[in-house]
């Protein structure tokens, strides 16, 4: 001991000499003489080559420098590095040294007397000196190149740490293994985890320009594979010493990597562990798999020394969180990869086997979080169901139960518990509901039915979880429910099998539910009964064109037939009678089925559909109601539907007195029960185009009656839903909206060329648009562009058009036929109605609660009749009554993503509608509440946008903040030039009136006046 104090006494003095002669060196080489000099009392250096690159007159100092014997090199150094020595001399290294002299160092010298004090000292030291200087921000000293430093510092980092395998010497100094100083460190764990943390942190203290090799993928990787060298080495060691990898104490190299592991985890790079892991352990893996069995043995596992330094590995990541990221990465590489179901489960076993048994985070993470909260690949939701559920290996074809049956069937009414809550259909993203569908429907597929019934609350969570499902407007969702209670039906019934909808049909179920082969995007229910709906209308219309088309035929038959006579004419009828017996015979001669030219006109006549010709056929209105009141007289029914929609187009005199009749008939009637079977559709489309029909006609006694039926006890859920349906359909029939419109004030996302800039016609070769900044403009905002045009033959300069981008009403009035759109007259009609009293919870009526696939319908059909009446005075005087309801709590904060697609919709809707001079013109006036409804609009769709949990919604969310932030630009436009107006005119406009404000977030400017 008292020798070792002796000798760190003499090496701190010969430091403190360096370091003074350094300071007062006037030339590099007596700077490369002084650090000579005390390296080779550590080093074995071959001085020849020192002073063949340094000055004559330094030379001999050099060469007369004395080596000292191999063992006393090896007393220095390890006090060197050990006490305080190391530390001083390499701050001054790295700082001074490095910023006066280095950069004149020969390569030589720098690599046998700078180099040579990190590279032969141990890595852990070398570490800890070296990583601090990569961040400089407290360091303050003008005499310091803190550019030069950091550079250095990386240099050194990258030669000691990466190509001298520094991580690996550091692996095995933990370990205790005989090297320089190890013996002489202290290896508690508090001291192996500040190493790991600083090892982890050298990506992040690195430089922007730094080296590509200091990159965090690149390091992360590189140390990764020199840790599980290490860790390796060392289990091979432990494996001769009797329960040394069994035994409850870590041991210190796996601490070590463990530690490193975990915060380069938390440093969001554990795919850079994984890609060093996985070929690993599936190569010790496929060295037991058998090519006849495709299974592993169990037991061939415990006495492998390779699985076993895998488990212990793990057992040394203690952060919860770094093991959660890297088990993650590790299933979804394991994924693309396609990885073969044994493999996958024999690779979690491997790693997480020990640790599941001991470990209640290790539990809870696989079946709380990779099964409940968290989504996958379908194929790792077979993986952890059969790692972490059924608890053993998987069979050749697929999912195996194994022998611990009860953990099993305890972890069965966990799992549906949380699917067949109403709360998780309605808020869990659509990509979550299906990926935990898929689970319940895997665990069902491995239960019988004497142990679902003896399973505790399981059939009754099941139904329940069904019976919420299918009364979802969204198809995906009831198509979970149909799949759910196919498997459950073959549990209790495998003879009789339920089949809720038609994709369930075959033997095997497509638990992916289309989800993995399309966009991130779901499709939304609107969109899958728009093209249902198409299918059944496009039909239907087929049908309806052939006997709209034979009965023109029928009747242009009967009008070129008739012939006009004299009234006062006397006429025979016998005469009569012989014309007409000449003229059936002429069409007989005509005919080639003549019955005088045929035996068969002696065959009895056939008197099967006699009763045909005693129907009685409707002419009046009177009578279709008549008979579509008889629900005793199905056959009535039938054809009173078939005749009213072309009566009701005729319209008659009498159709205005008894159109509500009608409509409260039409929409009284059961076609289901009146139809026949298979032909329910067929029927259901003739009421609801007579609806249409009668709403086109006569539209404000039509639409009373309907609005009196929509919140009526008397008719239940589809009616009302068949009621918005018409009156939506009726809407855009009035709006004529079949017809395209083009150049819309608001452009949309699928538009080409924005809504403000001028047309692209012109001569031919004509340039682009490009818009001219205006002075004097408080905004700095100009709608005048100009573009480049063609030279003319007699032309030597290019000329230029200069247009304005708002068009001129004469224009307006040539692109938009006024007289085409008849809904603006009845819009009020059709919607004030509907929107007073939806929050009152009525007798069989509860938009708010259970009833929420009518307020979707009823909001949306309310933002439908805004679009009809886009760019209309109307439209500005019922947009704040409709945002004043979209925005109250209830609607806006509803838990339904149907509903709030439905908001997101009518809001897009009125945004498309408000023509921008009205909203400026209600700022002008002082009229906040457009301008109130408008921030709203902003507010929740960025709000939807960022934090909402079903995917369409945001997606509309951002299309309706695309439309708002187009809305308030026009706006503002339109007020800057009504403030260059009343300029102009020299008006002052009255401070108390100009209280307008519109926010225009893609800018991030406010204008208000």
């Amino acid at each position: 001991m008292a020798e070792t104090r002796e000798i760190e006494t003499k090496i701190i003095e010969k430091v403190g000499e360096t370091i003074s002669a350094i300071k007062e060196a006037k030339h590099v080489d007596e700077v490369i003489s002084v650090l000579h000099s005390l390296a080779v009392l550590l080093f074995p250096l071959d001085s020849s080559i020192v002073s063949g690159a340094i000055d004559n007159r330094y030379r001999d100092q050099v060469l007369s420098v004395v080596a000292p014997s191999p063992l006393e090199r090896d007393l220095w150094r390890p006090v060197f590095y050990v006490g305080a020595a190391f530390p001083t001399l390499a701050k001054f290294l790295l700082y001074n040294v490095t910023s006066d002299w280095l950069a004149l160092f020969p390569l030589s010298a720098r690599i046998l007397v700078y180099d040579s004090f990190f590279v032969n000292g141990p890595p852990i030291e070398v570490a800890q000196a070296v990583v601090p200087t990569l961040r400089q921000e407290g360091f303050v000293t003008e005499d310091v190149d803190l550019n030069a430093v950091c550079s250095n510092a990386e240099r050194i980092l990258i030669l000691c740490l990466l190509e001298k395998n520094g991580v690996l010497l550091m692996a095995k100094e933990f370990g205790g293994s005989p090297t320089s100083a190890s013996f002489m460190k202290p290896n508690s764990s508090i001291f192996i985890s500040r190493v790991a943390q600083l090892m982890a942190s050298i990506p992040d203290k690195a430089r922007l320009g730094a080296p590509v090799a200091l990159s965090s993928h690149l390091f992360f990787m590189q140390i990764a594979v020199q840790l599980l060298d290490g860790a390796e080495e060392r289990a091979i060691e432990l494996c001769d010493k009797k329960d040394a990898l069994n035994a409850s104490v870590i041991d210190n190299t796996f601490l070590f990597v463990g530690e490193t592991f975990a915060r380069i985890c938390r440093r969001g790079s554990a795919d850079s562990l994984l890609l060093q892991m996985i070929p690993r352990v599936l190569k010790h893996l496929r060295s037991c798999l058998s090519s006849n069995i495709h299974s592993v043995d169990p037991d061939l596992l415990k006495l492998k020394p390779e699985f076993l330094f895998w488990m212990k590995l793990m057992e040394a990541i203690n952060d919860p969180y770094a093991v959660e990221k890297l088990s993650e990465q590790l299933l979804r590489l394991l994924a693309t990869e396609n990885t073969s179901d044994i493999e996958a489960y024999w690779t979690l076993c491997i790693l997480f086997s020990q640790t599941l048994k001991c470990q209640m985070s290790i539990r809870s993470m696989f079946f709380d979080k990779f099964l409940l909260w968290k989504v996958f690949p379908i194929c790792c939701l077979k993986w952890i169901l059969q790692f972490a559920v059924l608890e053993g290996p998987p069979s050749a074809t697929g999912l195996s139960r194994s022998q611990n049956i009860e953990g099993f069937l305890d972890k069965v009414p966990r799992l549906v518990g949380v699917w067949s809550k109403r709360e998780f259909v309605q808020t869990a993203p659509m990509e979550q509901q299906a990926y935990l569908t898929a689970a319940v429907g895997f665990s069902l597929e491995m239960i019988s039915k004497e142990e679902l019934e003896a399973t505790k609350d399981v059939m009754r969570l099941i139904l329940q979880g069904v019976s919420c499902r299918l009364e979802s407007p969204i198809h995906l969702v009831r198509r979970m429910a149909s799949c759910v209670a196919l498997v459950f039906s073959k549990i209790v019934d495998p003879k009789n099998p339920l089949y809720l909808d038609d994709s369930c049909n075959g033997e095997i179920i497509d638990w992916e539910f289309g989800l993995s082969s399309k966009c991130p995007g779901i499709p939304s229910a609107k969109d899958v009964e728009a093209c249902s709906t198409a299918v059944s209308d496009r039909k239907s219309n087929i049908g309806a064109n052939d006997r709209s088309q034979n009965t023109v035929k029928h009747r242009n038959k009967i009008l070129s037939e008739f012939k006009l006579v004299d009234p006062d004419e006397i006429i025979d009828p016998t005469t009569l009678n012989k014309e007409e017996v000449s003229e059936e015979d002429d069409d007989d001669d005509a005919s080639k089925s003549s019955e005088t030219k045929s035996n068969s006109s002696l065959q009895p006549y056939d008197l099967s559909d006699d009763d045909a010709d005693l129907k009685k056929t409707f002419s009046q209105m009177v009578d279709i109601v008549g008979a579509l009141r008889k629900p005793d007289d199905p056959d009535g029914v039938q054809r009173a539907l078939d005749i009213t929609e072309d009566l009701v187009r005729a319209s008659p005199d009498e159709l205005r007195h008894l159109s509500g009749e009608l409509v409260r008939a039409l929409v009284q009637v059961h076609c289901s029960d009146m139809a026949v079977e298979g032909e329910e559709e067929s029927s259901e489309g003739k009421r609801q185009k007579a609806l249409i029909a009668l709403l086109v006609t006569c539209p404000f006694e039509s639409v009373d009656a309907l609005n009196k039926l929509l919140y009526s006890p008397n008719v239940d859920i589809s009616q009302r839903i068949l009621i918005l349906d018409v009156m939506t359909d009726g809407a855009e029939e009035l709006a004529n909206l079949k017809r395209k419109v083009a150049n819309s004030l608001i452009s949309t996302i699928s538009d080409i060329q924005s809504w403000f800039l001028p047309s692209s016609k012109g001569p031919p070769g004509a340039g682009a648009w490009k818009e001219v900044s205006e002075t004097g403009s408080l905004l700095n905002w100009s709608y005048r562009y100009e573009r480049d045009l063609p030279l003319k033959p007699s032309q030597l300069k290019s000329g230029k058009s200069r247009r304005w981008s708002l068009r001129s009403p004469r224009t307006q009035e040539n692109q938009f036929e006024w007289s085409d759109n008849k809904f603006p007259l009845y819009a009020a009609a059709f919607m004030l109605p509907a929107m007073q009293g939806f929050d009152k919870k009525r007798h069989g009526v509860e938009l708010l609660g259970r009833d929420f696939i009518v307020l979707g319908k009823l909001i949306h059909m309310l933002g439908v009749c805004m679009k009809c009446t886009a760019l209309h005075p109307e439209a500005s005087a019922l947009a704040p009554a409709l945002l004043d309801m979209l925005s109250s709590r209830e609607v806006s904060n509803h838990v339904e993503a149907y509903v709030r697609r439905s908001i997101l919709f009518t809001a897009s809707c009125v945004l498309i509608a408000l023509h921008p001079s009205y909203v400026a013109s209600a700022l002008v006036e002082g009229n906040p509440e457009i301008s109130r409804g408008l921030e709203w609009i902003r507010t929740w769709s960025l709000n939807v946008a960022e934090s909402d949990s079903d995917t369409e919604c945001s997606t509309m969310a951002m299309t309706c903040l695309q439309l708002h932030a187009e809305m308030a630009l026009q706006a503002s436009r339109a007020l800057e030039s009504t403030d260059q107006t009343f300029k102009a005119k020299d008006a002052v406009i009255p401070s108390n009136v100009l209280k307008g404000e519109i926010k225009i977030p893609s800018f991030h400017m406010q204008y208000q006046i």
